[in-house]
């Protein structure tokens, strides 16, 4: 065999590295084999990180992705190897961060035969990757991968999936110059700007009263967040954000009013019913931002600015459109912006953000007597951190307090599940976020119930050494189900109160250092241990079995329909 010639694994491990990978998460097996033992030779290159379970990969590509703004890569066996990888495909799809999941395939002349492990990996993958396809041949190879990053993470970022089949793997090809992909006459990853259009923008803001931009995580994927403020500033616009664009401004950035949504801040929902312009950048109008579409935000002329045309008119009817990259549509609206101020407008925001600290902030933050709160334990680990932490949550009450109580200072600073609700991804997706921000410290807030969902990955902790500060906040329940059923239905807890381990010991089983707690006056001396301590470390705190995420709207209600307690 010609020396000139690699294999189709040696050509996936070389073009990972033109595309500039430096890590993979993934678990080997049968059909993948032949590229396993290819990464055998690049160690130095590439770094591969064992994960305990197929899924605990595609969150932890989630979470480097989202810290890095790299493409996250994913690599895989066949069948239920790249079965388990789906929820995580989903949970990227839905918002919109880019992995690259490659899975093993059965060799070519098998498929259709029910073959060992053998599944319709891009069958299944297609309604929930923006790409999934099947390399059959070893000079496909390089073809596939460089359409692959570059559909992942061009326009609205996602997961692509490519499904390989053996023959290819250890088929030969001609070693060949790698060329990264930069056009696909197909696909079209940011529209052409439209002038009208950034006229029209400009023009209703230039006349707006009462302006409010919400702002998704668009903002972030785009880099766009210097220019966010030289468009707020200008204009004096008050601003709020999605869970997912959390940290595109800074928590006491002076023109941001908080978080939108159904656990979101009184002040910016409020006023969501009351101005007469509504700003939206890079969201998507989620139905936990809306609530009752019928009844959203109907006195508002609404602007639309976002990557995705698909979106426009989706939820919301738009007054204006406002198609493209956000860090170049917010320059050219902001250029023909004048100069204003909306001191009265923006004073309106104060009572409804006092009137949430006395009836919410203070009791959750601040309580005089009783269990510890959720709130409170995540206030006092952001404090300790100088606000300077990256966020990772699980799903639950967890996720609504971290996202409420945990403050930020730069961008990329949370990971969450934010479209698809998925528990389980906290953990692995910390992994991830700590490799992609290595000099950043990573702060995880779980609950019992989502904790044990992917409890395993605390075997990659230990294995990979990867710092991660663990919050468990057990209060053994499945907290948020529990609160619905309070609220909802008639305090009939059905199945949502849990029987839980001895976390601390099962941490030490995976040689991780941990605490257990229950009372306010060790919480700031476990807190400091946590973070002194050299490594990962669970801290667990004994919360509130029933304590609630306040204010919360009522699913499909009207946004203004805020309950506080």
């Amino acid at each position: 065999m010609s020396e000139d010639k690699i294999s189709g694994s040696v050509a996936l491990m070389k073009a990972l590295i033109s595309e500039g990978t430096d890590t993979i998460f993934g678990y080997p097996g049968g059909a993948i084999m032949a590229v396993f033992d290819a990464l055998y030779d690049f160690k130095k290159e590439l770094r591969h990180i064992l994960v305990r379970h197929e899924q605990g990969a595609t969150h932890a590509a989630q979470g480097y992705a989202r810290v890095s703004g790299k493409v996250g890569v994913v690599l895989v066996t066949s069948g239920p190897g790249a079965t388990n990888t789906i929820t995580g495909i989903a949970d990227a799809m839905v918002d919109s961060t880019p992995i690259v999941v490659i899975a093993g395939q059965v060799a070519a002349p098998m498929l259709g035969t029910d073959a060992f492990q053998e599944a319709d990996v891009v069958g299944i993958a297609q309604p929930v990757s923006k790409w999934a396809y099947q390399i059959r041949r070893a000079e496909d190879v390089a073809w596939a991968v460089a359409r692959a990053f570059y559909i992942a993470a061009n326009g609205r970022p996602g997961p692509v999936v490519l499904d390989f089949t053996k023959d290819a793997q250890i088929g030969k090809v001609e070693k060949i110059e790698y060329r990264k992909t930069v056009f696909i006459r197909s696909y079209q990853p940011v529209p052409s700007l439209n002038r009208k259009d950034v006229e029209a923008a400009a023009a209703l803001i230039n006349e707006a009263k009462k302006p409010l931009a919400l702002i998704g995580q668009g903002i972030i994927l785009s880099g766009a967040e210097n220019e966010l403020k030289t468009f707020l500033e200008k204009a004096d616009i008050p601003a709020a954000s999605t869970i997912l664009g959390l940290s595109a401004l800074p928590s006491d950035y002076p023109l941001n009013t908080g978080l939108l949504g159904m656990h979101g801040n009184i002040a910016p929902n409020m006023k969501t019913d009351e101005c007469d312009v509504l700003i939206a950048i890079g969201m998507r109008f989620d139905d936990r931002v809306t609530g009752d579409l019928k009844t959203y935000a109907r006195q508002a002329k609404v602007i639309h600015f976002d990557i995705d045309r698909s979106e426009i008119n989706k939820n919301v009817p738009v007054a204006v459109k406002v198609l493209g990259d956000a860090k170049v549509t917010l320059a050219e609206v902001t250029a023909l912006l004048r100069p204003n101020e909306h001191k009265a407008w923006r004073e309106e925001f104060v009572p409804f953000a006092e009137k949430e600290y006395k009836e919410v902030i203070r009791k959750e933050l601040f309580p005089e007597n009783g269990a510890l709160t959720m709130g409170e334990v995540v206030h006092r680990v952001s404090e300790a951190t100088g606000h300077d932490a990256v966020l990772v949550t699980d799903v639950g009450q967890n996720q609504m307090m971290g996202v409420r109580y945990f403050k930020f200072k730069q961008t990329r600073s949370i990971v969450t599940s934010g479209g698809l609700g998925t528990m389980g991804f906290g953990l692995p997706a910390a992994i991830g976020a700590k490799i992609g921000a290595p000099d950043r410290t990573v702060c995880l807030f779980a609950g019992d119930g989502g904790l044990q969902m992917t409890i395993q990955e605390l075997g990659t902790i230990m294995q990979s050494g990867i710092n991660v500060k663990i919050i468990l906040l057990n209060n053994s329940f499945l907290g948020m189900v529990r609160q619905w059923q309070e609220l909802f239905f008639h305090e009939r807890y059905s199945e949502t109160h849990m029987d839980n381990p001895d976390f601390v010991k099962i941490a030490e089983a995976y040689r991780i250092a941990g605490r257990r707690i229950s009372e306010r006056s060790e919480l700031d001396d476990a807190i400091a241990e946590m973070l002194q301590t050299q490594g990962a470390y669970l801290l667990e705190v004994m919360v509130e079995p029933k304590g609630m995420v306040y204010p919360m709207t009522p699913a499909g209600s009207h946004v203004t329909n805020i309950l506080t307690g």
